[in-house]
């Protein structure tokens, strides 16, 4: 029964467990009083060899600071000698280049070998440079570790001479050999065949031949140079500016460029530059003088809007780079500087000049051609750089406006001060005077010239500070028309007091009244329905021209004709006796031929000479009028007393009177036609006729 008790039960089982928990507990005690002895003798082993490393440990620390200090100057020094042999490999690469190219033909490869050429330069050069760089520091760091090993003995022997070798190498290095590859080695002399090819190239670039701009007025100057032969140019010129070249890349330039320029221009043949000052320039010929300065507008174009353009343009792609654009523009300047100075030399001797009035067109041709080029001058010489040739290309213009002006307001003093006191021309003809001055102020008011002179009149106002003048009410500003016609009519009222001084030299009343007659129609007929027409005015033309010519023919045939109708007057016969009317008829006719032959004479010979066609025959129609009728009325009329006697018919005095207008046809025939005025001598045989 207790053994089936289950409290009891449990009892037995939990003393049993007890008792295994004591004695697992009494292991572990045991185990650990162990583990305990042991752990200290493990404690003291450590730190005996704690205490026996410590030593090895501070050696192998000063091992690694060492290897890291000798490593930190070794890699340096061996990247060095790697950039040394590729630096040798590249210059060997550059004699290979240079063999090439004085070998290759074709001249697309020869650019493109070049091309790689340079850039190979360009490589040895940042080689060299990345050695002058480095070579010191690597030096410097390669004592300081020998300096350090020998002090501290450090390394072993055999890592020490090794050092000591490498540093005494790479002094040898940097004190000779440096140096050498800098200023006398392949690089040296490949920077210097460079400059050969650079010179070579720029020479070789020529303007096509000018000559065909010039027949041809213009067209479009290629452009200077391939885009392979810029590029390389561009490259040679950036390669020696890199290399401490620029002066000499720039000398070179501009020695070459202005070469080729001037060259081109002198292609032209512009002899005629060479003759500059105003004493020299009044020496030439006139006709030279013309060609020189026809020829001076066309080339000094060409000049400017062909060669200096493309010049331009060719400077700032090859010298475009250097210093951020600042020295391309002040070469370009060089170049086209005396060039520029030579054409205005030409210009402004030719304006100092004596103010002929023939130079007055070539002068407004030189004044229009500057206006022209103005804008292309101002694009072209743009900036600080070009303000000099702009200035003077300025000044240039003024002297030619000034000097256009002094020619044409001196030809209206010339005019007046060739007033000589003397007579008109002996056959009352037009002074030569007179048909150059009407000449030449219709050449003035054509269009070519007409423009031009107005500008110059306007430029001339605006300088002197003159809005106007009294002719235009005060202050009112003259137009341009008004601005020409009141210049142009000093030159005319010149002209007329010159006429009139010669009118009153002259003695005979026939001959004043013939060359004013003459001279005032050719005037107004010259002048008629031309541009110097409507400048002047339709009112001017015909008030002071037509009218005074009309005036002086009536006068002339009332001075010249006239004497002979009154001879043919019948009022005085009425008071003569029938027998003594026969008697004075005769004596009429006797005198009015003689009259007739007289005036017909002097006609004939040219004394009275009207060489205007249309003048002549109206004054040969209008003296058919007076005297014909007067002559066949006169015969009608006493015919009864000149039975008698053969007179001359109507129709012979008539063809008489056609023949005196006719002068120039009469002397052609000789001595033969002068007997026909003795009409009152041969009066039978004429009547016969």
């Amino acid at each position: 029964m207790a053994s089936q008790d289950p409290t009891l039960l449990k009892l037995h089982s939990a003393r049993s467990d007890l008792n295994t928990l004591l004695q697992a507990s009494s292991e572990a005690q045991h185990n650990i009083t162990q583990t305990e002895t042991r752990f200290s003798l493990h404690q003291q082993s450590l730190s005996t060899a704690s205490r026996r490393i410590l030593p090895l440990q501070s050696l192998t620390m000063s091992r690694k600071a060492l290897d890291a200090r000798i490593t930190r100057a070794v890699s340096p020094a061996v990247e060095l000698l790697n950039t040394f042999k590729r630096t040798e490999g590249l210059q060997a690469k550059l004699v290979t280049f240079s063999a090439e190219l004085s070998s290759e033909k074709s001249q697309q490869r020869r650019l493109e070998k070049l091309v790689e050429y340079v850039g190979c330069v360009e490589e040895v050069k940042e080689g060299i440079e990345k050695i002058c760089e480095e070579v010191e520091m690597v030096v410097q760091r390669l004592q300081e570790v020998v300096e350090f090993v020998s002090r501290t003995k450090a390394a072993d022997q055999g890592r020490d001479v090794r050092l000591k070798d490498a540093l005494v190498t790479l002094k040898v290095l940097y004190e000779r050999e440096v140096d050498e590859m800098r200023f006398e080695g392949l690089l040296d002399q490949a920077l210097l065949h460079v400059q050969d090819e650079f010179e070579e190239l720029l020479l070789r670039m020529k303007h096509r031949n000018l000559r065909d701009l010039v027949n041809h007025n213009g067209g479009e100057e290629r452009e200077l140079g391939s885009e392979m032969e810029v590029q390389a140019l561009t490259r040679i010129s950036t390669t020696l500016a890199a290399n401490d070249c620029m002066d000499i890349c720039i000398d070179i330039y501009l020695k070459a460029r202005y070469r080729r320029a001037a060259k081109a221009l002198m292609k032209l043949n512009p002899d005629y530059l060479r003759t500059y000052t105003p004493e020299g320039i009044d020496e030439m010929e006139w006709e030279t003088l013309e060609t020189a300065i026809t020829l001076w507008i066309q080339h000094f174009e060409v000049a400017v809007k062909k060669v200096l353009l493309s010049e331009k343009k060719l400077c700032e792609k090859v010298l475009g780079d250097f210093m951020e654009g600042l020295v391309w523009p002040e070469c370009f300047i060089k170049i086209s500087d005396k060039i520029m100075a030579v054409f205005f030399r030409f210009g402004e001797g030719v304006a100092r000049s004596s103010k002929e009035p023939q130079k007055l067109f070539k002068l407004l041709d030189m004044f229009e051609s500057l206006e022209k080029l103005k804008p292309q001058i101002s694009q072209i010489f743009e900036g600080e750089s070009g303000a000099d040739i702009c200035t003077r290309f300025r000044e240039l213009e003024k002297l030619i406006i000034d000097a256009s002006s002094k020619v044409f307001w001196e030809f209206g003093l010339q005019i007046e001060g060739n007033i000589d006191g003397l007579p008109p021309p002996q056959d009352g003809s037009v002074p030569k005077l007179v048909r150059y001055a009407i000449n030449y102020l219709k050449y003035l008011t054509t269009v070519n010239y007409k423009t031009s002179m107005i500008k110059i009149l306007r430029t001339q106002q605006t300088w002197r500070g003159k809005g106007g003048s009294s002719e235009t009410g005060g202050n009112e500003t003259l137009t341009d028309e008004d601005l020409l016609k009141h210049a142009i009519s000093n030159v005319m009222e010149a002209l007329q007091r010159n006429i009139e001084s010669k009118r009153e030299c002259c003695r005979d009343k026939v001959l004043v009244h013939v060359f004013t007659m003459n001279t005032y129609w050719y005037i107004y007929m010259r002048t008629k329905n031309t541009q110097l027409g409507e400048v002047l005015g339709e009112k001017c033309m015909k008030e002071g021209y037509k009218a005074v010519a009309e005036e002086c023919a009536y006068l002339y045939q009332k001075q010249a004709w006239g004497g002979l109708v009154k001879v043919l007057d019948g009022e005085d016969l009425r008071e003569e006796g029938k027998g003594s009317v026969g008697r004075v008829v005769s004596e009429k006719v006797e005198t009015f031929f003689k009259g007739l032959n007289e005036v017909c004479e002097k006609h004939g010979r040219g004394v009275y000479s009207i060489p205007d066609v249309d003048l002549r025959e109206q004054m040969r129609e209008a003296t058919l009028r007076v005297v014909v009728p007067a002559y066949a009325e006169f015969l009608e009329s006493y015919s009864e007393f000149l039975n008698k006697k053969g007179y001359p018919s109507v129709e012979r005095v008539k063809g008489l009177v056609v023949k005196a207008f006719d002068g120039g046809r009469l002397r052609r025939k000789g001595s033969a036609a002068s007997g026909d005025w003795n009409v009152a001598r041969n009066s039978g045989s004429l009547e016969r006729e």
